[in-house]
């Protein structure tokens, strides 16, 4: 999709209806569909935002930003993911949080009124976080500058996202589950699942 015609399209973005859990648990992991309403309210999990930023490459085709994690002995080591993390006691409010975190792990200073969409929280099991996605987007390729979080910025087509073939399943073994067959996506030959696939699924009906 050319630039032009996503940016041309936001005001239909804005107010058409997201998908919700409904979009989201098509790609979400058996473990994930454990969790209703009722069960993440009890968990009182902890608040994070990510931010989705959209901006044209060197062809003028609509990009998006995912992040290569650092490996580090955690939950979430060298997973693929969106520049986000928790809320902390400075920021005014989530849509803050995600620009702040932004700037801190890929460099990304872009002012609040990029932002055009906020779409469904997605609740984390593994390490008790309820995430919210933040939808952005800039009229140039921004130059990253990533942290020790961040072991590479992944730049992806919006068309490769649309694209039916870019949904798969793949086996995991990770610190919480054994051998599970789980759905993802695959993007630039990066393997993407659980939460991150869950906010793609949603982005992809609301974008299609």
């Amino acid at each position: 999709m050319k630039f032009n015609h996503f940016k041309n399209k936001i005001p239909i973005y804005i107010t058409k209806t997201v998908g919700g859990l409904d979009a989201q648990f098509k790609l979400a992991p058996e473990l994930r569909l454990k969790y209703n309403t009722d069960k993440i309210k009890a968990s009182n999990p902890r608040l994070a935002a990510v931010l989705v930023l959209f901006y044209p490459n060197e062809n003028n085709e609509t990009t998006f930003l995912l992040t290569e994690r650092a490996s580090y002995k955690g939950t979430h080591s060298a997973q693929i993911s969106f520049p986000g993390g928790k809320v902390d006691t400075s920021d005014i409010n989530m849509q803050a949080t995600a620009l702040r975190e932004a700037a801190e792990e890929v460099g990304l200073h872009i002012k609040p009124a990029a932002v055009f969409k906020e779409i469904t929280p997605v609740y984390i099991p593994p390490s008790n976080f309820l995430a919210t996605p933040f939808l952005a987007f800039v009229s140039e390729k921004p130059k990253f500058r990533i942290n020790y979080e961040v072991e590479n910025t992944i730049e992806v087509l919006l068309e490769d996202l649309l694209n039916e073939g870019s949904l798969s399943k793949v086996n995991l073994t990770t610190s919480y589950m054994a051998n599970v067959d789980v759905p993802c996506f695959k993007l630039n030959g990066y393997v993407v699942w659980g939460a991150t696939a869950m906010m793609l699924s949603e982005i992809k009906e609301l974008l299609k």
